[in-house]
């Protein structure tokens, strides 16, 4: 099978966890672009942060942010866009500002927080690492309804950081009675992440594929999170990162190194040296 279509995830996987990009990660992609696959980024994170990595390893394709609410080479040039409507960002900013929690509302061009402290140490870190400050910059204010009044806002994702599981189950089963017109995404680390309904990874590969007339057949998917997993399952290839929870093994077809041990760059040498590019492959079909 000749694979048309390489899909990364960001964080975890073409990423270490210290952040950092490698060396021999960008030859592997440099590698295969020149087999003529294309090759996209799939992430929870912003456009302009996604568009940032993508810059660095040479690729000017379209991107899959904001868990797949936004598809595109930049914020001027979308393929895709869903956003949750003023309105409906006021009333679930204004539910889950009775909870113990960090809100973020995740504009394209900037984050909006909340200042409430919570008491887990973990959550205000990931809340004030998680993006550049530069390329994506972050206002707290006291109260995000009361700017909300003012000023509202639609926005393509919404991130929350609890501060333990119990408050996350209690605000999960209210928001989803409340807000059947929203997706909510739980991760195991106390944050759920808020998008429209319809909005996922899977959904944004659908998309990116059908305005490329690529099938989920012909694409490779390399991720290492739960919410990889349909995306993984879905593609004609899928791979699981070593670092990756077992789920993700399992929903795997192959499983390659960590992040650490440079697990994607081992698995497109490994896989992708055998296959050809399709201008050979027509001239060889020629020939006989």
């Amino acid at each position: 099978m000749a694979y048309k279509l390489l899909v990364l995830n960001v964080d975890g996987t073409i990423l270490k966890s210290n952040g950092r990009l490698q060396k021999e990660t960008k030859e592997a992609v440099e590698f295969v672009k020149q087999k003529d696959v294309y090759v996209t980024l799939m992430t929870s994170r912003n456009l302009l942060s996604a568009r940032k990595i993508a810059k660095a390893l040479k690729l000017d394709t379209a991107l899959i942010a904001f868990q797949g609410a936004m598809i595109g080479k930049s914020v001027d040039e979308k393929l895709y866009e869903a956003l949750i409507p003023e309105e409906r960002t006021f009333n679930i900013v204004h539910v889950l500002e009775n909870y113990d929690c960090n809100i973020r509302l995740m504009h394209e061009r900037y984050s909006l927080g909340n200042r409430k402290k919570v008491k887990k140490q973990l959550v205000a870190k990931t809340v004030l690492s998680s993006g550049d400050p530069f390329f994506y910059p972050t206002q707290f204010v006291d109260s995000l309804s009361d700017v909300l009044r003012d000023e509202p806002l639609a926005v393509p994702k919404i991130d929350v950081y609890f501060a333990s599981e119990e408050e996350q189950k209690e605000a999960v089963a209210v928001l989803q009675q409340a807000f059947p017109a929203v997706n909510m995404i739980a991760h195991p680390n106390g944050k759920i992440e808020i998008v429209a309904k319809g909005v996922s990874k899977l959904a944004g590969l659908k998309r990116l594929g059908q305005s490329l007339q690529i099938s989920l057949r012909e694409m490779v998917v390399i991720g290492d999170a739960l919410d990889d997993i349909p995306a993984i399952e879905a593609a004609g290839l899928g791979v699981a990162m070593g670092n990756a929870p077992a789920e993700v093994k399992m929903a795997a077809d192959w499983v390659t190194r960590s992040n650490e041990q440079l697990g994607v760059a081992y698995m497109i040498k490994e896989h992708f040296r055998k296959q050809q590019r399709p201008e050979f492959l027509h001239k060889l079909k020629m020939k006989k």
